[in-house]
């Protein structure tokens, strides 16, 4: 398989973030990971959880990224570029959030929307933040999403 480095052209002002997640089984153990690169090092972060779904890890993993950021002074202030393969997560934060906002909290179909706390989380986050969002096709050969992929299954395999 070819590796690609899909990176976009960094400045001094931009971070690159790549985010994954992901499960065995769906509902199962799970694993999230984030790649966040500022143009002179990178931090890699994983976690898992031992009951979870696939778009819980995926959220989890956004999360945990925009955490890190906003949780940095050096890092708060700089624009941020988020890369994920899950159309969920991008979608849902570019695009459904304002509606499931504006009907409190539920869908176009009148339901619940699912993983409404980790949504929030995100929202918050991302508002707090210069951020933007584009979708990467997974398993792809794309470096920091593979890498990203990598952390997962490791993070998952420990929950087992």
């Amino acid at each position: 398989m070819r590796i690609l480095r899909y990176t976009a052209h960094m400045t001094q002002k931009q971070l690159v973030i790549y985010t994954d997640g992901g499960c065995s089984g769906n509902p199962g153990p799970g694993g999230w990971a984030c790649v966040i690169l500022d143009g002179e090092k990178e931090i890699a972060l994983s976690g898992g959880e031992k009951m979870t779904t696939n778009n819980r890890m995926e959220l989890t993993a956004a999360i945990n990224a925009l955490k890190t950021v906003q949780q940095s002074d050096a890092l708060r202030a700089r624009n941020v570029q988020i890369f994920c393969d899950s159309q969920y997560v991008k979608n849902g934060i570019t695009v459904w959030i304002a509606s499931w906002k504006k009907n409190g909290w539920k869908t176009a179909a009148k339901k619940s929307v699912l993983n409404q706390d980790l949504w929030q989380t995100l929202d918050a986050l991302n508002s707090s933040l210069n951020t933007s969002w584009k979708w990467v096709k997974g398993h792809a050969g794309i470096a920091y999403n593979e890498q990203c992929d990598k952390l997962c299954q490791k993070e998952i395999r420990a929950q087992l």
